[in-house]
């Protein structure tokens, strides 16, 4: 079992930027790929960014290519995601994930997540 807790979010003005971070413990953090995916109040929920085990191969939805930067410490067992320039439409709840053999932007392949943070971007 791996247990995730996010943390970080919050109220933001558009053009603001905030940090998010998810801490990790049970099982070999460097083992899982990780990700962060978003779900906006009536939509599916979507990716975000993932990162694989070692931190070297990272990848982003296209739309937050260029704002949004992952990063993980596995010393620290954490994954972070960088959110610069929001935008009102980056408002929903941001989930951590960890999986084992993932392709990056399909949630089913994720076996851990945790309980979400929400994000609100005003205009």
């Amino acid at each position: 079992q791996v247990h995730l807790v996010e943390s970080g979010g919050g109220l933001v003005q558009a053009g603001g930027s905030l940090r998010l971070s998810c801490a990790a413990s049970g099982r070999t953090f460097s083992n899982y790929a990780m990700g962060w995916f978003r779900q906006a109040p009536g939509k599916e929920r979507e990716f975000v960014a993932a990162i694989d085990w070692s931190g070297g191969s990272t990848y982003y939805a296209d739309s937050v290519k260029g704002r949004f930067t992952i990063s993980r410490d596995n010393a620290k067992n954490t994954v972070d995601l960088q959110m610069n320039r929001l935008k009102p439409e980056d408002t929903a709840v941001y989930y951590c994930a960890a999986g084992f053999s993932v392709m990056p932007g399909l949630e089913y392949d994720y076996d851990y997540w945790g309980q979400g943070t929400q994000v609100t971007v005003s205009s």
